[in-house]
């Protein structure tokens, strides 16, 4: 298939703790769909915690898995972010944000043990979380006159689609939401009802 349709992420923020030598290791998986919220989930987190050292991360988006970054705020280079990433490309997860907050315990860790501390706290949040299967959706809304509604209500009960919105007066208007995979086969069917416009919103 040329267009995966589906992809997993979790259904809601959780955390998780590793601790080694002292130091203590926080991770916050999150739940998001855009770059724009890592930022204020960062200084969130900050302000709750004052007297941590590091705030590492690593976030992976959209439904084909193709942006994703690491940041290792000041831990050597390449054993925080990565191995936080690497939790999320392992179990296949998208949309995703987590965050490792470390506080100090006063003794090295070294590069390999940074590397497992990150990666450890990074899956106890990930086995904290409920990851569930999402599907790549549409929305459009349907303009039709009272005339087409049983048309347009028996098309959507078929298609199974997910109604969103609706008004129903001379006027029609019908909001709804529809597989990526179906939409084809949905707006040819829609086509040959007489005097219905469908309008894309965007995709979810």
């Amino acid at each position: 298939m040329l267009f995966d349709d589906s992809y997993k992420t979790i259904e809601s923020a959780s955390e998780g703790i590793f601790r080694d030598k002292g130091s203590k290791f926080i991770a916050y998986a999150y739940p998001i769909r855009s770059e724009e919220e890592v930022k204020p989930i960062i200084t969130n987190l900050r302000a709750m915690h004052t007297k941590a050292n590091h705030f590492c991360y690593a976030y992976r988006l959209t439904p084909n898995r193709s942006v994703f970054r690491v940041n290792d705020d000041g831990e050597p280079s390449g054993t925080a972010g990565r191995p936080i990433l690497n939790c999320l490309l392992s179990e296949d997860i998208t949309n995703i944000l987590i965050v490792v907050v470390r506080y100090f315990g006063g003794t090295l860790l070294g590069v390999p043990g940074l590397i497992n501390a990150y990666k450890s706290a990074a899956i106890e949040a990930i086995k904290a979380s409920k990851i569930v299967n999402k599907t790549v959706n549409d929305i459009y809304e349907a303009y039709f006159e009272y005339l087409q509604m049983n048309d347009v209500m028996k098309l959507s009960k078929e298609e199974n689609l997910q109604i969103l919105a609706q008004q129903f007066d001379t006027n029609c208007v019908l909001k709804f939401e529809v597989r990526k995979t179906q939409l084809n086969q949905v707006l040819s069917k829609f086509e040959k009802i007489e005097g219905v416009t469908l309008k894309y919103l965007q995709t979810v």
